[in-house]
Formats: structure tokens, C-alpha cells, sequence
């Protein structure tokens, strides 16, 4: 009797290299098994599961050819760094030397949170100084997320979400900057995403993404370890980037879609509100004194950073050009790979690069 190893067709689903070389007989995905990432081949009918390159890969984004004559993919090795802008000096510095995903500054300004990526679907969670200094790994693993710092520069939260974690619940955990104190808040069924934490550290809030679906949540977590709330339905295709001062108002950021732009969701009546339709940014920060919110903008090469004036839930005036960088940077349309120090004293910004080659996997 001939035995088939057993696929997860949503997890197949969920990925976005997965591709019909037989529409509604074959699919073919890349899958990382062993840290080696190749193209795979899914029979529907026979439900057979046959690993099609070999080699170290990673091989990634197959493409059938129209013609019949095979498989198109790509083959080729990423590389990166995280580099640290400091504004008043005009000086940049390298912090990491690899490819590194989703930075996240400390309120102070002067840690830095990243992903760095070792291996296929392999992501490390560290925390080092902004000059890049005492580097701490905190966690490793498939499904690791960078989540947001709290108030008191020392403790953040990540997550573990994806198909692996989702499938019992999204893993919640805090944790001090030096390793310490590692705890896990209860679980919920959906994916974590956008994160922020209330001023007095008691909750953080967090934008929730349901499996199979494009509904988006934001839930309360508190940190005391109760059970999780639901607080509010969505508010566009996006998340919650930031808490003011007084704990009274959420940005919340939509990234694509009909909605694009800022917006606020007020605590106590928990409704969203448009505050800038149409500014296309990737994240929006309440400034140091709470007065205002700062958001970057790329166009034509250049990238600048705006800030809003704002009180008590209301904008005034019109955005003001705070920085023009010297120089451009990525700002992707969805995994964040840059952020802003609440004084715009500090810009981290990762620069993706690497080599990669289009081969043809002839039909046999």
C-alpha cells in the first residue's frame, strides 16, 4: 500500500506562491521541509504529494507555462541590513547586517526591536541598543511576530501567529528586553498582526485577523492575564498602530482597499474615525509630547516624514512637512520594514536585497 504524507489544503491555500498547474487536478507551491525550501506538487484526485526541485534552494513563486512546456520558478538567496538614521547628524550606521523584518524603535529611542530571518520560514526575535550594542535574541521559531514596546522602554510583546499557531490560537507573550520575566497572555483564534499598549501597561491592544477571512478585529488583551475582549469590528484593511497619551484614542492605519488613510477609534464609544483619507502610509506614531502624529510617505523615490497636529481626538490644520530624508527607502504594502523614534530624532530602515534566477522545470 502506497502511503501519501498528508497536507493542510488551507494552509496550502494561505500561501502565496501556491499556483494550478492543473486547474482543479494539480497544485504547485514552494514548502520549506528542513530548512530547505523547494516547489511541491499536490494531486487533488489522488491526493499525492511529490517534491518536484531539489537542491538548497530556496526555491520560490512557481508559474506554469502557457505553453505546456513546464514549470517556471525562481531560485536565488536574499540578503540585507537594518540601518539607523540619526537625523540632527546627518549620520547613518549599520545596526544588522542581514536581512531583518518588522523594527520597532522603544519610546525613549534608544533600543530597537527586529526580525531577523536565518533560515526559510525561520524568524528570530531581537532587541538591541539604536547603535546596535548588546544584542539580545528573545525568541526563535515559524511564526514569530515582532509586536510594539510598552511605555516603560524595558518590556514588549510578540506573537506566534500564522497557520501553525492560529490553528489552537494565537500565542500572546511579554517579555523584558533582557529575556526576563517571559510570560504567555491567554489565546484567540485569530492571526495578530498591529499592536499597541495603553499608557498605564494594563492592555494591549491588538488587531486580530480571523482564519480564511479578511475580517479584521481589535482585541484587548490585558496584561494581568484575564480573559481576552473583543473590542471593535473593523475599520478598514489595516491595524492598530499606536495609543495617545491619555489613553483615550487608537490610530488605527488602513493600507489598502477603498479606505486608505488614518484613522482614530475613540476607547469610550469604540468607533472609527477618519482623521486623513487617502494618506497611504504603513504607520502613524503619536509624537513625544502628544500633540501631533508623525507618518512617512514615499513618492517618486523620495521619502517624507509628516507630521499632523492633533488634540483630544481632533486634527488641526493641515499635515506639515517635519523631515524630507536625504535619501529613499522601502515602504512595502504590507510587512513594515522602517520606523520612526517619537522625537524624529531616529529612523531605522531595512534595505532588502540578494540575487535570484528564473529556471524552467521541463514537463516530462
Amino acid at each position: 500500500m502506497t502511503t501519501h504524507e498528508a497536507v493542510d489544503l488551507g494552509e496550502v491555500n494561505g500561501n502565496s506562491d501556491v499556483v494550478w498547474a492543473e486547474p482543479g487536478k494539480t497544485v504547485v507551491f514552494s514548502r520549506a521541509v528542513n530548512g530547505l525550501t523547494n516547489i511541491w506538487k499536490y494531486g487533488l484526485n489522488d491526493r499525492s504529494l511529490k517534491q518536484i526541485t531539489f537542491g538548497t534552494g530556496p526555491d520560490f513563486a512557481p508559474m506554469p507555462d502557457p505553453g505546456g512546456k513546464g514549470i517556471y520558478y525562481v531560485n536565488g538567496q536574499s540578503s540585507g541590513s537594518l540601518t539607523a538614521y540619526h537625523v540632527q547628524s546627518n549620520e547613518s550606521k549599520n545596526i544588522v547586517p542581514e536581512k531583518v523584518l518588522e523594527p520597532s524603535i522603544s519610546p525613549d529611542g534608544k533600543r530597537v526591536m527586529y526580525l531577523t530571518v536565518p533560515a526559510p520560514q525561520k524568524y528570530e526575535l531581537w532587541v538591541s541598543d539604536i547603535d546596535g550594542g548588546n544584542k539580545v535574541k528573545l525568541a526563535s521559531g515559524e511564526d514569530v511576530d515582532a509586536g510594539t514596546w510598552a511605555p516603560d522602554n524595558f518590556h514588549l510583546c510578540f506573537f506566534e501567529a500564522g497557520a501553525g499557531a492560529g490553528a489552537k490560537g494565537a500565542k500572546t507573550y511579554i517579555v523584558g528586553a533582557d529575556g526576563s520575566g517571559l510570560r504567555e497572555l491567554p489565546r484567540i483564534e485569530d492571526i495578530f498582526e498591529w499592536s499597541a499598549w495603553s499608557p498605564d501597561q494594563k492592555t494591549i491592544y491588538v488587531t486580530g485577523i480571523e482564519k480564511a477571512s479578511p475580517t479584521r478585529h481589535v482585541w484587548k488583551l490585558s496584561t494581568d492575564g484575564s480573559k481576552p475582549e473583543k473590542f471593535m469590528d473593523n475599520c478598514g484593511a489595516g491595524g492598530v498602530t499606536d495609543v495617545d497619551t491619555s489613553g483615550q484614542f487608537l490610530l488605527w492605519v488602513t493600507m489598502w482597499g477603498e479606505k486608505i488613510g488614518i484613522y482614530e477609534v475613540s476607547i469610550s464609544d469604540r468607533k472609527c474615525i477618519s482623521l486623513l483619507p487617502g494618506a497611504g502610509t504603513l504607520g502613524a506614531t503619536f509624537a513625544r509630547d502628544g500633540k501631533s502624529f508623525l507618518y512617512a510617505v514615499a513618492s517618486r523615490g523620495e521619502v517624507t516624514i509628516f507630521r499632523q497636529p492633533w488634540r483630544e481626538g481632533k486634527i488641526i490644520g493641515a499635515p506639515q512637512v517635519a523631515l524630507q530624508v536625504p535619501f529613499a527607502f522601502d515602504l512595502p504594502y504590507r510587512s513594515k520594514t522602517y520606523d520612526l523614534s517619537r522625537d524624529l530624532s531616529t529612523i531605522v530602515y531595512a534595505r532588502h536585497g540578494g540575487q535570484a534566477d528564473l529556471y524552467l522545470l521541463s514537463q516530462k
